[in-house]
């Protein structure tokens, strides 16, 4: 059997997992999600819960709406290569002239964010 075969089950609950983490964060019951998704609330629940999937075009979906890409709603794995949605969003609605200004600002935040409380001292 290849190596790379993923049991159903298994990239079900994992996904499962991640739209519950993702729908509490967004506040939203699944009754709302069900509704958003134009599926039963019984069938939302079951994919929460791992036992069935979504089709292409609502995990296409759910990516875009989350931020996320389809690649972490499916498999868990996230692309450090790749600048999560909104950033991109925000980076590509800049001026031109303004990128570079965007770019030192989020290196700045970053140094701000991952540097010790007594280096600020």
């Amino acid at each position: 059997m290849d190596t790379y075969y993923v049991q159903k089950e298994d990239y079900k609950k994992g996904m499962g997992k991640r739209l519950r983490k993702y729908r509490l964060q967004s506040s939203l019951t699944q009754e709302k999600m069900a509704e958003i998704l134009d599926v039963s609330l019984k069938h939302y629940s079951e994919v929460e819960r791992g036992i069935t999937g979504l089709s292409v075009e609502k995990l296409i979906f759910l990516s875009n709406f989350f931020g996320i890409s389809v690649d972490y709603l499916l498999k868990g794995e996230k692309d450090k290569d790749i600048l999560p949605f909104v950033l991109i969003d925000v980076y590509e609605s800049c001026p031109e002239e303004n990128r570079t200004l965007l770019l030192d600002m989020l290196k700045s935040l970053n140094k701000l964010l991952h540097s010790s409380p007594d280096a600020a001292e």
